[in-house]
């Protein structure tokens, strides 16, 4: 390997990184067509070749090299979009992918995040879907840190710096739908609404949710098509946004309360602006709520309904804790509809998950959980009623239903009375009574005589608050 490291040390940077990546393609694509199955590694100066010349960490202090300037940066960045383009096996893509961009836990991995942030910016810029497939997987695959990083580069480039071209990147989801179920799950922990700065900008906020509302089944895309771990590797993002988006839900009203100026227009808040991100989040909660149903079908169907909890119950706490913050934080006097609005939308979606087996709870957990949080006579429900149970020795699931505040009253078309009817009574039958004796003929009454016909009454006012009203008004 070092011959032909002192080889490429000879070229100039643009020919020698394009010298490594067709070393890479012959032998990883070799080295996985000869034996199929676990994905071929790489060896330690194979890495080196890469680092040093695709990423410009250099490997040796005494050999001073020149660094592609920007020109030959783009044009390696449009070579390696033609050759992710080019290459017709998937699995060759993806390895060759993870082999540039895999993170290796030392200071090459800075050099490598700035160029996968580009190549991906310019794979949305002119759609080259492989390489969002493959950008796709190193999401799942990588720390959410890291994951949190490309997201923030594809929203500076086409949410803030032109932001007219959030268009282009709206409208990849067409052609690539589980890079952007990746993408709403990262941009989801990268905008946790924790501060101002970390609250989504409204450009985002509507191209989530124009994608969501189009069809909420992207939400689940990775979900489904993807083969569950045991467990999750550390650090990873959710396996679904659901988490992400509740957070977003729960958390808006309060957030956008908190003293903020999100929306300033000549020093004034642009309320137009601020009404429709109100409705932006509304839309989205009716959203989330959607996808937990679908999800019920999808875990029905694979018999994981009660048995995988697809919210985590750390998550759930931790969601909670911050809600609870927010609202020490506020004036109860001056953020009350914010805050109702707030425990409103908890209640709703943990009602929902919880019925449709999304969410694994107890009711003392539950209980405890809200414990803390104002009253509300949604949530107060929510925690009264019956939950999810876990089934007793691996039974099937059985979801509980939420019984009716006010009982309705029996029917003489219930089948309860048929039941009732044909219970048979341990007690003697009740002796016939005897039959009552006639009433003697009363004689007529005497004809009554008329009375004189009154006197017309004058005419007055019609005073409505004369009337009686026997009803107590509903306060």
């Amino acid at each position: 390997m070092s011959d032909i490291r002192h080889a490429l040390l000879r070229r100039d940077p643009l020919s020698a990184a394009k010298e490594v990546l067709y070393h890479l393609d012959i032998s990883l694509g070799s080295a996985l067509q000869s034996a199929p199955g676990p994905t071929p590694g790489l060896d330690k100066s194979t890495v080196d070749l890469v680092e040093e010349f695709i990423f410009q960490v250099p490997k040796d202090r005494s050999t001073q090299r020149k660094r592609m300037s920007c020109v030959q940066e783009l044009q390696l960045l449009e070579i390696m979009c033609s050759y992710f383009q080019e290459q017709s096996k998937d699995a060759i893509r993806q390895v060759i992918f993870s082999a540039l961009f895999g993170l290796q836990g030392n200071k090459a991995d800075e050099n490598r995040m700035a160029m996968l942030g580009k190549l991906v910016s310019m794979a949305v810029a002119v759609c080259r879907v492989p390489i969002l497939e493959c950008a796709a997987t190193w999401l799942q695959r990588s720390h959410s840190a890291w994951c949190v990083r490309l997201a923030r580069v594809l929203v500076d480039d086409y949410c803030t710096l032109v932001p007219c071209s959030i268009s282009t990147l709206q409208n990849i989801c067409s052609a690539s739908p589980r890079f952007c179920c990746q993408l709403i799950t990262a941009v989801t922990a990268l905008y946790d609404l924790s501060s101002d700065e970390l609250t989504p900008p409204p450009a985002l906020l509507e191209m989530v949710v124009g994608w969501i509302t189009e069809d909420p089944r992207l939400l689940l895309l990775t979900f489904i098509n993807t083969p569950l771990p045991s467990s999750l590797p550390i650090g990873c993002l959710e396996v679904t946004p659901l988490m992400g988006l509740l957070r977003w839900c729960v958390k808006a009203p309060l957030a956008y309360q908190r003293g903020r100026k999100p929306m300033l227009t000549n020093g004034h808040v642009d309320t137009e602006r601020l009404g429709e991100c109100k409705e932006l989040y509304s839309k989205l909660h009716l959203s989330v709520l959607q996808v937990f149903l679908m999800l019920q079908v999808h875990l029905t169907e694979q018999n994981l309904l009660g048995r995988l909890a697809v919210l985590q119950a750390e998550s759930v706490a931790v969601l909670v804790e911050e809600v609870s913050r927010l609202v020490d934080e506020l004036n109860p006097l001056h953020a009350a509809n914010e805050i109702q609005l707030a425990l409103d939308r908890l209640a709703q979606a943990l009602q929902v998950a919880m019925a449709t087996g999304a969410l694994l709870f107890t009711r003392d957990d539950l209980r405890t959980l809200c414990s803390r949080l104002p009253h509300n006579n949604l949530l107060q429900l929510v925690m009264s009623g019956p939950v999810v149970q876990p089934p007793p020795h691996g039974g099937p699931f059985q979801p509980s239903l939420y019984p009716y505040i006010h009982p309705a009253r029996p029917s003489p078309l219930s089948p309860h009375t048929t039941h009732q009817a044909a219970l048979s009574s341990p007690h003697a039958a009740h002796p016939a009574l005897s039959p009552l004796s006639t009433h003697p003929v009363l004689s007529p009454h005497r004809p009554l005589t008329p009375h004189t016909a009154h006197s017309p009454l004058p005419p007055h006012a019609f005073h409505p608050a004369a009337m009686a009203f026997p009803y107590r008004p509903i306060r």
